[in-house]
């Protein structure tokens, strides 16, 4: 880790955006029943298993109403691109105003999704409706799923690096409502259908040989890939679109590896867990969360912004850390000096770990 500061970009602001369609849990319940009671053996599980992952409400990229219409992949997707971009166009506009940097000004765009498909990529149409310069290096990144926000952190905290007096834009857009597969009765499908929102996060960095500005800089990063994990998370392509795999090991996975991941990371920085003020873990739901606290031993409420942001929207995927990460910049608890871990896990299956400081 450098002690130059020039070499650790800083995250300026992170904006963060939800459709304007919210639909309350209860609701959706309903919604879910009158459509798979006929074909569920036990209906009443249903409503269990989408009351448990503890989330109360969720914003949805279409009106309700819609889609009963979306029947395939071709139409799902078709959905996707438009809502995609807009939702990507006002994160990334927020974002930018947060910092007071310009569209013109960015240098390098990088764009994570796993909840739909598009060429040219969002991060394209993009360029063209931001105004951005001819010459932005854009970087689409598709099939990473929940790690990919911290993954995409990295990447883009890498090429300022390199590049340390340019700046660069992270967007996520996950739009998990239109992948739904309403002949899938599987329990997985069952927990996902209760559990992933919409919605779209953008996050401003600059190089550190730019004038310094509020935020932390990234100190260092660690990719943890676990060998032969490939089903405990991810996709099926069918017919139909993107049918989920999700294993009930995964809070497993996370209880085993994470722990040993963190020491790991932090010790060969010369830090101790007992270092970190802030924790800004992904809102994989109730029982990965609970996963999380164990292996850490983290003291209670220290990741009571995630908790909350599971009730409040579910799990935005590759969003959510980026959703926890803006509220802890917004609420100004972090004071110069302070040192905080974002992590998150996903499809590989693996963890991405972001050493942060104020």
């Amino acid at each position: 880790m450098s002690a130059d500061p020039r070499q650790h970009p800083i995250v300026r602001s992170v904006g963060r955006v939800l459709p304007d369609h919210h639909v309350d849990q209860e609701t959706l319940i309903a919604v879910f029943r009158e459509l798979w009671s006929g074909q569920h053996y036990n209906p009443a599980r249903l409503e269990d298993l989408h009351r448990a992952v503890g989330v109360k409400g969720r914003h949805l990229a279409l009106p309700l109403s819609r889609y009963a219409e979306l029947r395939g992949f071709a139409r799902c997707n078709d959905a996707w691109i438009p809502a995609a971009v807009d939702l990507g166009e006002r994160a990334v506009r927020d974002a930018l105003a947060r910092a007071g940097i310009a569209p013109a000004d960015v240098d390098h765009l990088y764009f994570v999704t796993v909840t739909g498909i598009a060429t040219p990529s969002v991060d394209a149409r993009l360029v063209n409706r931001l105004r951005m310069k001819p010459t932005v290096k854009r970087t689409p990144i598709f099939g990473l799923g929940c790690v990919a926000g911290a993954t995409g952190l990295t990447r883009a905290a890498d090429a300022l690096r390199a590049y340390p007096g340019e700046v660069a834009v992270l967007l996520s857009v996950e739009l998990c409502s239109l992948t739904l597969q309403r002949d899938d009765l599987s329990v997985a499908n069952l927990i996902a259908s209760g559990l992933f929102g919409d919605g779209a996060a953008a996050v401003v960095l600059e190089g550190g040989a730019r004038p310094p500005g509020p935020g932390p800089r990234v100190l260092a990063s660690r990719s943890s890939f676990y060998p032969d994990t490939e089903r405990v998370m991810g996709w099926d392509v069918v017919e139909g679109g993107f049918k989920v795999v999700l294993s009930s090991s995964v809070p497993e996975e996370v209880r085993a590896r994470l722990g040993g991941d963190v020491d790991h990371f932090l010790g060969d920085l010369g830090l101790s867990r007992g270092r970190i003020r802030h924790w800004i873990a992904h809102t994989g739901g109730p029982k990965v969360l609970q996963a999380c606290e164990a292996a850490l031993e983290l003291p209670e409420g220290a990741l009571e912004r995630s908790w909350r942001s599971l009730s409040e929207v579910g799990n935005l995927s590759s969003a959510s850390v980026l959703f926890v990460l803006g509220e802890l910049l917004d609420s100004g608890e972090a004071r110069p000096g302070d040192l905080g871990l974002l992590l998150a896990m996903g499809p590989g299956f693996c963890a991405e770990l972001v050493l942060l400081q104020w």
